[in-house]
């Protein structure tokens, strides 16, 4: 074996307003959230946000603080179930509706960055 999946990373300017909008969108939680800190340690407001699945199901996730904002098209992309137009509300924009020859729809998060949406199993 060569590599084995870790963690996912995703660039934001605004890291901490990013981190709270995916905890939102996915029903993650700050990891940070999690434990009491110890000696009242905190982290560092511009140091990456961690963020996970309570359920344990998902990937730990890290918002990572970057100066330069996002340009071109994602080369990775996250792919999640989910209601399109709940994420729309929630501050996504539609990138492009699902029909033709793809069948989910691709968004953006607040920051730019594209995920694809597909309906909930079972609709």
């Amino acid at each position: 074996m060569t590599a084995r999946f870790k963690d996912l990373c995703l660039d934001a300017n605004d890291h901490q307003r990013l981190a709270d909008w995916w905890c939102a969108a996915l029903g993650y939680v700050r990891r940070d959230s999690l434990a009491e800190p110890e000696d009242g340690w905190v982290r560092p407001v511009d140091w990456p946000v961690p963020i996970v699945d309570v359920t344990g199901a998902g990937p730990l996730i890290w918002i990572v603080p970057v100066p330069e904002a996002k340009t071109g098209k994602n080369r990775m992309h996250v792919d999640v179930w989910g209601d399109t137009e709940e994420l729309l509300a929630a501050g996504a924009t539609l990138v492009r509706r699902r029909g033709g020859d793809i069948e989910w729809d691709v968004l953006a998060d607040p920051e730019g960055n594209e995920f694809c949406v597909f309906a909930p199993r079972g609709d």
